[in-house]
Formats: structure tokens, C-alpha cells, sequence
């Protein structure tokens, strides 16, 4: 596939920022553990039923304190219409059990330590911290990775490698471009069907003629 010109990267920058100047998280949180609590959900997962599981989860366990003496079985009943509920049951518990055990029951916003604790991954570390802190980061996710390759942006296999091209094509303003490329392919640039005609960056996608009827 085609890659994007200096000139193109420029300008398809520029368009996210415009259309998307204040792009967030559609996850649904009040603090720092929610946000984690939800970002770890969302893996393979959509925003809309993480925000439905969320609210009693919550109220049964408002803090680490609470998650880390939780039963595991009880944790799996609240999320069990979650993708992978197994896991991330047993993911949820250990996480809070080291947040209490060495951060005294608070979340560390460091990227290191957040990787250190059960199911936190890069890709998570990062969309928690560019939630939360506005860290210049990219995370990429099914959304970004595809955005990325129908735009030239990135031809790596991986999401990590897709990241490091991201990373080094757009410098700055990470965060924003993160947010805007999820939501852009979340309801524009989408897997199937995706919106070309209504499509802000149709000039700049490399992957148009795949589309058209």
C-alpha cells in the first residue's frame, strides 16, 4: 500500500485536530481506578458495554481497597457479559491487590508501574495516562491500527510497531490524535461499511477504490 507524503501526514493531522479539538474517552469514569477499571475492560470490548457493566461494579467496589479483598467468583458476576470475563476477573483482583499492597491502595500514573500490574499492557498504560494526564502518547487500538493503514500512515504487522510509526510521523499532539483517530474509526472509518462519502480524509485514503460500489 501506498505510503502518506510528508505533505499528506501534514495535512491529515491538521484535519483530525480540527474536527476532533476536544476528542475524549467514551468510557464513563469519576477517578483514576474507574478509568483503569474501564480501559481494562474495554480490551476486545466495546465502550457502550463497558459503560453498562461499570455502574454496579463500582458500587460494590468503589476503591482498590474494596476490589482487592473482593471474591473472584462475585467479580466475574458483574462482568460476565464482558469478552474474556475469566480473565479479566482475575486481572481486576491481582491489579488492585498490588495497587494496595505497594501504592497504598492509589493508582500510580507512571507508565512502568501500571505496566507492572496484571493486565495492563503498553497499549492500556497509555490510554490511561492520555486520558487522564493528557500525556503526548499514542495508543492503538483495532480503530487506530486500521485508520492507520487505510491511511498510510503506518504498514507495520503490529499494533506496537503501528504506535512507534505514529509516534514519529505526528510528534505532538498525541493524545488528540489518539482520541480522534477512535472515535474516526469507531463511527467513520469503520471495519465494515465504512462512510467514505461523508469522509473528511477521503482525498488521503489509500485504500478508497476497496470501497466503492
Amino acid at each position: 500500500m501506498k505510503k502518506a507524503s510528508k505533505a499528506e501526514i501534514k495535512a491529515i493531522k491538521a484535519l483530525f485536530l480540527e474536527h476532533y479539538p476536544k476528542a475524549v474517552t467514551e468510557l464513563n469514569y469519576k477517578n483514576l481506578y474507574e478509568l483503569l477499571v474501564c480501559v481494562m475492560l474495554s480490551a476486545q470490548c466495546t465502550d457502550k458495554r463497558v459503560n453498562l457493566i461499570t455502574p454496579a461494579l463500582f458500587e460494590r467496589y468503589p476503591n482498590a481497597h474494596a476490589l482487592a479483598n473482593a471474591n473472584l467468583d462475585e467479580i466475574k458476576s458483574f462482568i460476565n457479559s464482558c469478552s474474556f470475563f475469566n480473565n479479566k476477573a482475575l486481572n481486576l483482583l491481582k491489579m488492585a491487590q498490588k495497587v494496595v499492597e505497594h501504592y497504598e491502595g492509589e493508582i500510580p500514573l507512571d507508565e512502568e508501574k501500571l505496566m507492572g500490574l496484571a493486565g495492563v499492557g503498553q497499549k492500556t498504560a497509555h490510554v490511561v495516562m492520555i486520558e487522564y494526564t493528557n500525556a503526548n502518547l499514542m495508543a492503538v487500538d483495532t480503530h487506530v491500527f486500521r485508520v492507520a493503514h487505510r491511511l498510510g500512515l503506518s504498514s507495520a504487522k503490529t499494533a506496537i510497531k503501528t504506535e512507534e510509526d505514529l509516534t514519529k510521523l505526528f510528534k505532538d499532539d498525541l493524545a488528540t490524535l489518539h482520541q480522534a483517530m477512535v472515535l474516526f474509526g469507531r463511527y467513520t472509518c469503520k471495519a465494515i461499511h465504512p462512510l467514505c462519502e461523508n469522509c473528511f480524509l477521503q482525498a488521503y485514503c489509500k485504500t478508497t477504490q476497496s470501497f466503492k460500489v
